[in-house]
């Protein structure tokens, strides 16, 4: 018979390690999650927010189109365009700073394929009071007149995300958020009054506790679910890649996007005073459930440049002098019931496993409103 383990003495009160209490932790320190915790911070006394990067707005803040949608993008879904009419003031307001409107914006309808004709279009851009007028002459005469019904010249622009990351971290630290860079934030269980969250930094774990947990960690946002023993939510995700390039000479300094259907869009990336070259059909390089890594997907990446501008040039010749530079890859994540129309609805889910933690989705810049609104409004009721 062996002899029992003695009992481990009690630790003093004094000795124990306090675990640190916050009324809301924020996961993800993208755009979303900052803005967040700066909405918190001006209702609460503690806010931690926490991001697995060692910078905050550094993946999927960083790398993508950098257009601060007008509307003009969702013929199909109006509801989208709408909410894009109504928070494309207010953002190019607030982050005036932070936008590049030097440039013109021109809209082309493709013949054939598209889903919309130019005359229709031009009616959805009334309906939803999005200013438009017919691309002067000059522009017009770039395209291929068989293959393009119509181009317009609209009002939309586009974001700077290293002077976003620059103005946010400053907002961060005047208002006393807590900020914890190079962070995961591992699982989460229930506690009372709030969640007890387990972090990692380093490799060593740590906890705290709080009342409320904001699961903004956009494509991993599954993960966090799963280690807690949480639902998953149904969700898709997409290796994408936007091409950097030096647009053709005709081009310079004017964005340009062909719709709607499987066609491209040329826009200023203000961070890196070049363009990114994107096409419906060869910016998503594979897609998965979360059965999948993001590492895997970004392992097997391959640029499709070539295939982009090839095909831009069937409707602007001029597209063929593109000159490429890089490249810059993100995983893009989306509801699936967005594929069926084009929409880009905010998530906003409560888990029913961990009433404390919501996790939040949304596949606009601008659509941030809309989730600080869900979000006032679900801790007044």
């Amino acid at each position: 018979m062996s002899t029992p383990a003695p009992t481990p003495a009690p630790t003093p009160a004094s000795a124990r390690k306090s675990t640190a209490r916050y009324d809301a932790l924020i996961v993800g320190g993208g755009f979303y999650g900052a803005r967040l915790a700066l909405m918190l911070r001006r209702r609460f006394d503690r806010v931690l927010l926490v991001e697995r990067e060692a910078i905050l707005l550094g993946r999927a803040s960083l790398n993508n189109q950098a257009r601060v949608h007008g509307g003009y993008h969702y013929p199909r879904s109006i509801l989208t365009s709408l909410r894009s009419r109504h928070n494309y003031p207010r953002f190019v307001d607030e982050y005036g700073d932070c936008i590049d409107r030097s440039f013109p914006h021109y809209y082309a309808v493709a013949r054939g394929v598209s889903k919309v004709t130019g005359n229709q279009f031009a009616e959805f851009c009334r309906r939803i009071e999005a200013p438009l007028s017919k691309a002067p002459a000059a522009v017009a005469r770039l395209f291929d007149s068989t293959r393009v019904d119509a181009v317009f010249e609209v009002q939309e622009c586009a974001f700077d995300a290293v002077k976003l990351r620059e103005r946010t971290s400053r907002e961060l630290v005047d208002t006393g958020v807590e900020v914890r860079t190079s962070t995961e934030a591992v699982s989460v269980r229930n506690a009372p009054d709030g969640a007890r969250v387990t972090l990692r930094h380093a490799g060593a774990e740590s906890e705290v506790l709080s009342s409320l947990v904001l699961n903004c960690t956009y494509s991993r946002g599954n993960q966090l679910l799963e280690h807690s023993a949480a639902a998953r939510i149904p969700m898709k995700h997409e290796l994408t890649e936007m091409a950097i390039v030096h647009p053709p000479d005709e081009l310079q300094g004017a964005a340009v996007t062909v719709m709607d259907g499987p066609f491209f869009s040329l826009m200023p990336y203000p961070p890196r005073g070049l363009f990114s070259l994107s096409h419906v059909r060869y910016t998503p390089h594979c897609s998965w459930d979360d059965n999948r890594s993001a590492e895997q997907a970004l392992a097997c990446a391959q640029s499709r440049f070539s295939h982009m501008a090839h095909d831009a040039a069937r409707y602007l010749p001029c597209m063929r002098n593109t000159r490429y530079v890089d490249s810059l890859w993100e995983i893009k994540t989306v509801m699936p019931r967005s594929e069926q129309d084009d929409s880009r609805p905010i998530l906003f889910r409560r888990s029913a496993e961990l009433p404390a933690v919501i996790t939040v989705l949304g596949a606009k810049i601008d659509s941030v409103y809309d989730v600080e609104d869900a979000l006032a409004q679900a801790h007044s009721s």
